[in-house]
């Protein structure tokens, strides 16, 4: 009876420990709750282009002054220095092909860096006097790269497409499009790979384009917010788009048609830019110019860049 009895408190409390850890291990996955993640003021004003490797690293513009790159290691709180781009250039934008080489848009000098995978050196990967910035970068399956170029002042901007010609060298051009752009900005692809989604931040408009070698077309008006409050966006693998309120603290979480699922709520009301990462490419990582840090959330899809990441988009 004794032995009976222990038995049947141990399977008791053996349930009670599953059901506390089953209900542990949902709490730290709920869905979309952001939290902080790094200190306030480790990064500058322009606090930027956060992309992360498939070794859960995560790597974000402007670490403590600019023209620096910060590295924040896998389930870390704090940035340590990764690199440094040559005298005189700031990053804006960090992306990665899938042999793992880190790109870089260079705002201020108009060039393209890349960093081969294993190594910290940047090398020119392009430059072009023509550019106004660029702004910030996507690169498709086969390595053509997408920028952004806005001209702040003029209150329009245009896509340039960079990629390697037959000879080897690398080309770039500027985009013809079926309509005059506003601000270009925040810029992504879809998972196939066929559309181009741009966000204008003079108009707080999101388009997108169908790719066509160096032209766009098929332009479509896919949401349109409050002028000026929308900065860099990224696209998961179902196709949704999630996009940087900036000024009012939020990331949107949209179908391709335009319909908004959510509204995240953040930390701080400056979100420039976002990121997927994580083992599973499903944390979604922010940087937050009010205040110079970095926040996470967990969402229920992994980033299209991930995926291409893993050689499986």
């Amino acid at each position: 009876m004794a032995i009976t009895s222990g038995r049947n408190f141990w399977c008791l409390c053996s349930s009670v420990l599953i059901v506390v850890a089953t209900a542990s291990a949902r709490a730290e996955t709920k869905l979309f709750e952001s939290a902080q993640v790094t200190p306030a003021g480790e990064y500058t004003h322009g606090i930027e282009g956060p992309a992360a490797d498939l070794e859960g690293n995560l790597f974000v513009v402007n670490l403590g002054k600019p023209g620096t790159i910060g590295r924040l290691p896998a389930g870390g709180t704090g940035s340590e220095l990764f690199t440094a781009l040559p005298e005189g250039s700031v990053g804006n934008a960090i992306r990665f092909d899938r042999s793992g080489t880190m790109f870089i848009a260079d705002y201020k000098k108009h060039n393209i860096f890349a960093i081969a995978k294993g190594t910290t050196e940047p090398s020119l990967w392009f430059h072009s006097d023509e550019m106004n910035q660029p702004n910030d970068i996507t690169i498709a399956r086969e390595g053509t790269i997408y920028a952004s170029d806005p001209n702040w002042k003029g209150r329009q901007g245009h896509i340039w497409r960079i990629a390697k010609a037959a000879d080897g060298t690398v080309q770039g051009q500027i985009m013809s499009a079926p309509r005059a752009m506003g601000t270009t900005n925040g810029i992504d692809l879809s998972p196939d790979g066929k559309t181009l989604y741009v966000g204008e931040s003079s108009n707080g408009q999101i388009w997108s384009y169908a790719i066509n070698g160096s032209e766009l077309s098929a332009a479509k008006l896919v949401k349109a917010f409050q002028p000026d409050t929308v900065d860099g966006l990224r696209t998961d693998v179902a196709g949704r788009l999630y996009v940087a309120r900036i000024l009012k603290g939020t990331i949107a979480l949209m179908k391709p048609s335009g319909a908004v699922e959510r509204e995240i709520a953040l930390k701080a009301k400056e979100p420039t830019n976002l990121a997927f990462g994580g083992s599973d490419g499903k944390t979604v990582f922010v940087t937050q110019r009010q205040g110079g840090f970095i926040e996470s959330f967990r969402t229920d899809q992994p980033g299209r860049e991930h995926c291409l990441q893993r050689g499986r988009c």
